[in-house]
């Protein structure tokens, strides 16, 4: 009696969420195989997981479609998750190019293939809720989508509507809507790791607006989540706290783990304001619990509990 192989699932990019999708998905017994464009590389996120000798590393154009049609036919994968792409807005103006081909044009080509092959490989583009607009409410999928004023967003609503349309042509895709995600592997320029920093070492730092509000939520969990996703029909879906917290806050709360008035040691630049922000963008989950109900699955790590986590690791 022969064995039944493993299945492959295929992950497009080797960052933060691309490594705790798999340390997720490697419990769930699959055989992982991990892109990056890059053959010489340290993938340092996965040997914090300590799961760099329990994945493949596969070299992959994601722009040249006869290498991806290479790597599906080599690995048929029951699941493609793209998380390629340059995700910081600040960078994206002046990495413009770079930002639309792997959010928006990397993607385009995959889903073409897919759709070429008649393929029932289910397909998952991560998103941002930084799409969507909304007024002194929570972000749902109901949220009108905002007007880009930056190359990120500007692609990321390109990959949404894309998404749609292969969905409405039979394509099994899913649009996944994340927020603000942290972890222990989160560089050290993002505002809560550089603030974490900044009390343990008793320096000053400048900040731009803080009073805007934020969804904050731990990938550990997240990801989770999402590696139950397959479970579900082909849709657009939302991952976040569902709480909102804004720099103020979170500064406060920081410095005072160590009885440290915030002010004393934060200089408010209004140079590293962004234009049109909004106040607050904070993701719904009401959808999202619901289509989970049945998993009993649900994010628990946010607010205070969340910055500790942030703060310990630092």
């Amino acid at each position: 009696m022969k064995l039944k192989k493993k299945p492959h699932i295929l992950i497009i990019g080797s960052g933060v969420l691309g490594a705790y999708l798999s340390k997720s998905l490697i419990g769930k017994k699959y055989n992982i195989i991990v892109t990056t464009r890059r053959v010489k590389k340290s993938f340092l996120n996965y040997k914090k997981l300590k799961i760099d000798k329990k994945v493949k590393f596969q070299k992959l154009d994601i722009l040249n479609k006869k290498e991806i049609r290479k790597i599906i036919n080599k690995y048929n994968p029951i699941c493609i998750y793209y998380f390629a792409g340059q995700s910081s807005i600040d960078k994206s103006n002046k990495l413009s190019k770079n930002t639309k081909n792997s959010n928006y044009i990397g993607a385009k080509k995959f889903l073409e293939i897919l759709h070429e092959n008649k393929s029932n490989i289910k397909f998952f583009k991560s998103n941002t809720g930084y799409i969507f607009k909304e007024k002194n409410k929570k972000i749902s999928l109901n949220s009108k989508i905002a007007k880009p004023n930056n190359p990120y967003i500007l692609a990321q609503i390109k990959a949404y509507k894309l998404v749609k349309y292969y969905r409405n042509l039979g394509i099994r895709c899913y649009s996944i809507i994340f927020f603000n995600i942290e972890s222990i592997l989160r560089p050290n320029e993002f505002l809560i790791k550089k603030i974490c920093l900044a009390v343990k070492q008793k320096k000053k730092i400048n900040v731009g607006n803080i009073d805007t509000v934020r969804d904050y939520s731990w990938a550990p969990e997240i990801l989770k989540g999402v590696s139950l996703l397959y479970k579900i029909k082909p849709c657009d879906i939302i991952f976040a706290s569902g709480k909102g917290i804004s720099g103020r806050q979170i500064t406060k709360y920081l410095f005072g783990l160590k009885k440290l008035d915030y002010m004393k040691y934060i200089n408010i630049n209004k140079n590293l304001f962004r234009k049109n922000e909004n106040k607050i963008i904070v993701g719904s989950m009401k959808e999202t619990l619901r289509k989970f109900k049945k998993f009993r699955w649900k994010p628990k790590i946010f607010g205070g509990k969340l910055l500790y986590k942030m703060y310990n690791s630092a």
